[in-house]
């Protein structure tokens, strides 16, 4: 049966229709925001899924490039692999929603989102997430929604809730929050410096908007949501568990609070062996075999419960460090010869090394997206997890959704704090490579590219740096919890958060929250900005200012060499010529490389040690310059004649120096002081209506 809801979010008008599309699906929904359409499908197997201990959520963001009227391109004209702005979105979708599926779900979910037309004012994201909660909340499919989410940003000192094109282009914050009628569930954020009370408070604004959205999704599901299907309850054996626990919660006590990750997971290890070998004593070989699964699982769940319990109970962590502490902390930079720049951040065994390319503007990404507002990207990070940093023997297949995710979190905490391309006129590369992880790469990729980008030269405003804080809750009580700083790879796994925050000393930059309960309180969120704002200054003032405390002054002698000028725009086909020859003959003659930009602004580039920046700066300065009555100007003669020699002032542009203006003294001849070829200064006395230029050389001589 065909529905049409509407609602009115932020001035404009929000509609979801279902009923109408994609009948076969468990649920579905067309969302209108303005022009933006988005059609939102939610799927759910009938079984379980086999041999899986976790609940198997996909979330695909699906852009059209007919959505903006535009063709795809290479040959086949058809859209490929998903664009990293839509695996980011599809991450931002999936981070709130999967924490509201029950624990004991095992059945496959897919959350398939169509983009089909993007009004740039009206944020498909947003109408992505509310399609993909409405459709949710009217399904056959278990969810303890419903959930909302807004886009929030804030310029001359507003809060706005999902700002317009002209306002996100003024806007010093571009947050993303997803949460319920009670709780949070999702911030993504990339920010210029925003104190810890103004991003709280747009927090709380947007829950406003988003309590607003809950209670228009709650109308339709009220209306025509569709029973919830039954499914099979996927649970640990409570029995197996007690028994475990009585034999050996001392031991799993003692040997999870063993300092070092490795030597940690070696005992654990040997305490997952020693289960296996007194169970098959105790029950047969035979039954051990087919209780194997049941046995992890029951281990697994005794290895959290203790981890947590110490966490809540004791203040005691795992490594022996309190509530509030930071594991031991180093860094380096210059570790790598020939590269622009390198930076190395430690933090426990956690360790980063982030290197960084410098290159022509003309080497920024582009972005064929469907944003048009944006084109290009100067700044790239890009953030590499191989195998061995976790001790794994796997070859790397290229990066995946994890990957792009860090990559983007720390490029946009940097961004804030990058020179403008008029300051510092580069495209700019980082990488970080994880060479081990124990936890916070993401935040140690931030530090090391901050000490990379110094080491490089990059006159970044700021150093920035980022620090992860986990929650441990009370299952019976959730008003009881610890929040602790800093978690390592163990908090992570069995914590209930990782609110990742980076930062200069005088506010945020950029935020990533990852939930394992159904939301977070204004307080838990204030408490983790208050931790991750003492501990970036730490890390900045203790750490890092010590090795390396502001940008080199002087770039690599391997990086390229840039200087900018200025032209007149109508003298840029000038510079050009006719098919390229121009320009291209200046880079032949010169061996650089050069960018010229609508605007005039003109860089040029060494690529190599036989470069010749001056030479071709004079070239363009030639090609581009205005000849004036009183200027004074340097030429090649180009024509004698018995009455005066020719002076080419620019290319096209000739004067003529009279015998007579040659020399203070009598000339007889033209060629007894000047010959072809020659280098001459000359002022400009006249124009003539025909555009005709006299020069003198004698009143230079006076």
């Amino acid at each position: 049966m065909f529905k049409t809801y509407s609602m009115e979010l932020a001035g404009r008008t929000l509609t979801v229709e279902t009923g109408k599309m994609a009948g076969l699906a468990n649920a579905s929904t067309l969302v209108r925001y303005g022009d933006t359409t988005v059609l939102v499908n939610v799927t759910a197997s009938k079984e379980p899924k086999d041999g899986v201990d976790f609940f198997p959520l996909s979330v695909e963001y699906s852009e059209r490039q007919y959505a903006v009227g535009k063709m795809p391109g290479g040959f086949n004209k058809r859209e490929g692999k998903p664009s990293e702005k839509a695996i980011l979105t599809s991450r931002a979708i999936d981070r709130p929603l999967r924490p509201l599926f029950p624990k004991d779900f095992r059945n496959d979910v897919v959350v398939d989102v169509l983009v089909l037309s993007v009004e740039q004012d009206n944020s498909p994201e947003v109408a992505a997430f509310i399609g993909a909660a409405s459709s949710l909340a009217i399904s056959d499919i278990p969810f303890n929604g419903p959930v909302g989410a807004v886009n929030v940003g804030y310029t001359d000192g507003k809060i706005i809730i999902n700002p317009n094109v002209k306002e996100r282009e003024n806007s010093r914050l571009n947050l993303l929050v997803a949460g319920t009628m009670e709780k949070i569930c999702m911030i993504e954020a990339g920010a210029y410096e925003i104190p810890n009370d103004v991003m709280l408070d747009a927090i709380k604004t947007a829950h406003v908007e988003i309590k607003k959205i809950c209670e228009f999704i709650n109308g339709m599901a009220q209306e025509i949501g569709k029973p919830k299907m039954e499914y099979v309850h996927f649970t640990v054996n409570e029995e197996l568990y007690d028994e475990l626990y009585k034999e050996f919660g001392e031991r799993m006590k003692k040997d999870v609070q063993t300092p070092d990750k490795i030597d940690r997971d070696n005992v654990i290890a040997k305490l997952t062996e020693d289960v296996m070998t007194w169970y098959t004593e105790k029950y047969g070989e035979e039954k051990a075999l087919e209780d194997k699964a049941a046995i992890n699982e029951a281990l697994y769940k005794l290895e959290k419960k203790t981890v947590r319990k110490l966490i809540l109970e004791e203040g005691k962590r795992v490594d022996g460090r309190g509530i509030y502490d930071i594991r031991p902390l180093s860094c380096e930079v210059g570790l790598i010869p020939r590269v622009h720049g390198s930076g190395m951040f430690n933090r426990g065994r956690t360790q980063v090394l982030s290197i960084v390319t410098l290159g022509m503007l003309d080497e920024a990404q582009t972005i064929d997206g469907l944003d048009t507002t944006v084109t290009e990207n100067r700044y790239m990070h890009q953030y590499n997890f191989p195998g061995y940093s976790v001790g794994e023997a796997k070859a790397s297949r290229g990066p995946g959704r994890r990957e792009i995710g860090h990559g983007a979190l720390a490029e946009k905490a940097l961004e804030a704090v990058i020179p403008s391309k008029e300051e510092f006129p580069y495209s700019i590369r980082v990488v970080s490579e994880v060479l081990s992880s124990n936890g916070s790469t993401s935040q140690g990729s931030i530090c090391g590219s901050t000490l990379a980008l110094m080491d490089a030269g990059v006159p970044i405003k700021k150093p920035v740096a980022g620090i992860s804080t986990g929650l441990i809750t009370d299952e019976n009580d959730p008003s009881k919890y610890v929040v602790i700083t800093d978690i390592q790879g163990i908090e992570d796994f069995f914590g209930d958060m990782d609110f990742k925050v980076g930062g200069t000393r005088d506010g945020i930059t950029a935020i990533q929250v990852d939930i394992k309960v159904d939301g977070l309180t204004y307080d838990i969120i204030a408490e983790a900005f208050d931790r991750t704002e003492k501990a970036r200054i730490h890390i900045l003032d203790d750490i890092m200012a010590p090795v390396i405390a502001e940008p080199r002054k002087e770039l690599s002698k391997y990086a390229p060499r840039i200087i900018t000028m200025k032209i007149d725009t109508e003298k840029i086909k000038d510079v050009i010529g006719k098919g390229g020859e121009t320009i291209n003959k200046i880079i032949a003659e010169t061996n650089v490389k050069i960018d010229i930009e609508e605007d005039g602004n003109v860089f040029i580039g060494s690529i190599d040690e036989t470069s010749n920046l001056d030479r071709a700066k004079q070239i363009i300065e030639d090609l581009t310059r205005e000849i004036e009555v009183g200027g004074i100007y340097t030429g090649k003669v180009v024509r004698i004649e018995t009455f005066g020699a020719f002076i080419n002032l620019a290319p096209g542009k000739d004067g003529l120096l009279h015998i007579s203006k040659i020399s203070k003294e009598r000339v007889n001849k033209v060629e007894d002081v000047l010959k072809l070829g020659d280098e001459v200064t000359v002022k400009v006395t006249d124009i003539d209506s025909q555009g005709r230029v006299n020069l003198t050389r004698k009143e230079l001589f006076e």
